[in-house]
C-alpha cells in the first residue's frame, strides 16, 4: 500500500480497477457470468461508494462499507466517471445507462466547480469543498482530460471541452518533461517540479497518460464523426 492509503478492507480505487478489467473481459467474452458481475460493480458503485451528496467518491470502507476517509481526489472522482460510463455502454442496457449519466455528469460537474485552478490544473485533493491539497500530479490531470470530453460528449455542455482544452494545455505546458521525456510526477499549485519524485516507479508508469492520449483520440474521431453529421450532434450515440 503506499503511504497515502488507509489499512481499511475495502476501497474505492480497488473496485474502480476491477471495474475496468471486467469492462474489457465483458467486451470480448460476452457471457452471463461477466455481465452479472460487471452489473454488481455498477451498484456498488452507485450504492455504496458514491457520497451521500452524489457529487464524490468515498475511499476507504470497512467490512460493512462503512466509510473511513473524510477526503475525496478529484483525479478519482473524474476517472471513476467515465470508466462508470463505459461499463454501462458494454451493458447496452438503457436503464442503467439513464442512472449511470446522472451520476456521471454529478460527478463531472463538482469536479469542474471545485477542484480546478484558474491555469487548468486540476488540484489533488478536496473536503466538502474546501482544497486539502494544492499539489497538481500527473495522472489527475490525464483522467481530467478524459473525464471532461467525456461530460461533454454526453451532455453538449462546452464548459467541459473548454474546460478539457484547458487543462491539456496545462499539462502540456508544466506536466510533460520536454527534456528527458515522460510526465512529471507533480508540481506545486507554483509550476515548481517536485525533484523528489521519480519518473518510474512502483507508483508511477506510463499508464494513466499512454491511455489518456488513447481515449483522446478515439473521443475526437467520435467528435470529427458527428461535426461530419450535425444533426446526430455531441452525445453518446455517436460512434
Amino acid at each position: 500500500m503506499s503511504e497515502k492509503d488507509l489499512n481499511e478492507k475495502k476501497s474505492m480505487n480497488n473496485h474502480l480497477h476491477i471495474l475496468e478489467a471486467y469492462t474489457n473481459l465483458y467486451q470480448v467474452w460476452n457471457g452471463d457470468l461477466a455481465r452479472e458481475r460487471l452489473l454488481e460493480l455498477i451498484g456498488i458503485f452507485q450504492q455504496k461508494i458514491l457520497d451521500a451528496t452524489g457529487s464524490h467518491f468515498e475511499h476507504f470502507f470497512d467490512e460493512h462499507w462503512v466509510p473511513k476517509s473524510s477526503t475525496h481526489t478529484f483525479g478519482h472522482d473524474i476517472e471513476g466517471s467515465w470508466l462508470l460510463w463505459e461499463a454501462s455502454e458494454a451493458l447496452t442496457q438503457d436503464e442503467v445507462k439513464t442512472q449511470v449519466k446522472n451520476t456521471v455528469l454529478s460527478l463531472a460537474e463538482a469536479v469542474l466547480e471545485e477542484g480546478f485552478d484558474s491555469d487548468g490544473g486540476l488540484f489533488y485533493e478536496g473536503k466538502q469543498g474546501t482544497i486539502t491539497d494544492t499539489n497538481k500530479e500527473w495522472w489527475p490531470q490525464a483522467e481530467a482530460v478524459v473525464g471532461l470530453i467525456n461530460a461533454y460528449q454526453l451532455s453538449g455542455e462546452e464548459k467541459y471541452w473548454l474546460a478539457a482544452r484547458k487543462c491539456w494545455d496545462f499539462i502540456e505546458t508544466r506536466i510533460v518533461d520536454r527534456i528527458h521525456g515522460e510526465w512529471f510526477w507533480r508540481v506545486s499549485r507554483e509550476g515548481v517540479v517536485d525533484d523528489a519524485e521519480p519518473k518510474i516507479s512502483e507508483w508511477k508508469g506510463p499508464y494513466h497518460n499512454t491511455r489518456a492520449c488513447l481515449e483522446i483520440l478515439r473521443r475526437l474521431r467520435s467528435l470529427e464523426a458527428a461535426a461530419a453529421h450535425p444533426s446526430k450532434g455531441p452525445g453518446e450515440d455517436n460512434p
